[in-house]
């Protein structure tokens, strides 16, 4: 594929092409429109850097003035400097850490088809997952044991029928979708999982994401558009969640607010022209609010990876992995293992909707202190979960 002009490059065509890509996509004052009307005037950024001022302006439509065309022609900042000698040295540290610019045959191209694709992607892991038909699974960093078991259980399916998993390496949903696609991964799966993280690609973040990060880059592949060593910053997260939703054919919403990132990345992959699905959940749980507006508004509702398949017109291959229920399958499953007679019937009674410990007095007949001791039961054997509000939850 031909981009901006140019033959199809790799990222092992110099340090002076990067360093000219740094020295564009830093410059100050540039925003990436201007960036996108001047690659596609001049091809390459060392082609730009080669012309004079005037002739920047005048190529470059309205989106730059005279003055700014002289201040990025002028010799590069200290800072794009340093950014310049950090990244030749990322680079060296390891094979897979790479740079892919927009005219690397290697930069994903679902992303060219969107409105804004950043000029350079940072990657550490398996660029060769870009490539291939992808799903984006998103949710709340709060998310509920059953939601967390529901996301891993989506994304251990939909990766053994050969989709690649997309999210953003947060707590809860995100996590959860990412170890469901590793475990398919690990067992033959065609399908793996893409992280796109808000920071550089070399920060941890959250910390206690630390292992899971290690793993995706060994086993996986982790993204950014931001420069190495950037840090958490609050503007940057909402920014990351295009790409999410660019790399993907649809995006799958699992337990998410009405304030919610989860629903920006819904509203962006929309925007591109790709599919929305959420799975419903209970009235009571203010997790489900943001999947039932998307759904009020056009989101497909789906109880089943099945579903995602068969609206993506994917044929499923035999899976390759054992196919786990997601935590929320509906009634009529097997009571769990091990569970009592009498856990039985109180776990009949919860039903599937989060419950208080009132309602279940009114259910069951049975006081409120001998309810409390069972749900303790339960919830030690990870059959229940105890919500905020005295509420509780069965899992399975």
């Amino acid at each position: 594929m031909t981009r901006f002009g140019q033959p199809p490059q790799t990222a092992a065509d110099g340090a002076g092409e990067r360093a000219a890509w740094l020295r564009l996509t830093m410059a100050p004052g540039i925003g990436p429109v201007a960036v996108r009307a001047l690659l596609a005037e001049f091809g390459l950024p060392t082609a730009l850097f080669e012309a004079r001022p005037a002739q920047l302006a005048a190529r470059a439509g309205a989106q730059l003035s005279e003055a700014q065309a002289r201040a990025l022609l002028a010799p590069p900042a200290a800072a794009t400097l340093a950014a310049t000698a950090a990244l030749e040295a990322w680079l060296v540290l390891h094979p897979s850490h790479r740079l892919l610019t927009l005219a690397d045959r290697d930069y994903p191209a679902a992303l060219l088809t969107t409105a804004d694709p950043p000029p350079l992607l940072y990657a550490i892991g398996r660029c060769e997952l870009l490539a291939g038909p992808a799903l984006a699974i998103v949710g709340s960093r709060n998310a509920t044991q059953q939601g967390a078991a529901t996301a891993e259980a989506f994304a251990r399916r939909l990766a053994a029928a050969g989709l690649h998993i997309v999210s953003g390496l947060a707590l809860g949903i995100d996590a959860a979708a990412h170890r469901g696609a590793l475990q398919a991964a690990a067992q033959g799966a065609a399908g793996g999982t893409i992280a796109v993280v808000g920071t550089g690609v070399d920060v941890v973040y959250p910390a206690s994401n630390r292992e899971l990060t290690e793993r995706l880059r060994r086993e996986a592949l982790v993204l950014s558009e931001f420069p190495l060593g950037t840090p958490p910053l609050e503007h940057n997260f909402p920014r990351r969640n295009r790409i999410i939703a660019g790399l993907a054919r649809g995006v799958l919403v699992i337990e998410a607010a009405l304030r919610s990132g989860s629903l920006i990345t819904a509203r962006l992959a929309g925007e591109q022209g790709r599919e929305v699905f959420a799975v419903p959940g209970s009235i009571h749980s203010t997790l489900s609010k943001g999947c039932h507006r998307l759904i009020r508004d056009g989101a497909k509702l789906v109880e089943s990876a099945q579903d995602i398949l068969e609206e993506l017109r994917l044929d499923e291959p035999p899976p390759a992995v054992p196919a786990a229920k997601p935590a929320d399958a509906g009634a009529g499953a097997a009571e769990p293992a091990g569970a009592t007679p009498e856990q039985a019937r109180l776990l009949a009674a919860l039903g599937h909707d989060p419950v208080d410990l009132d309602t279940l007095v009114q259910r069951t007949g049975q006081a409120a202190g001998a309810l409390s001791a069972q749900l303790l039961e339960l919830e030690l054997a990870q059959h229940v979960e105890r919500l905020p509000g005295n509420r509780y939850q069965r899992l399975r």
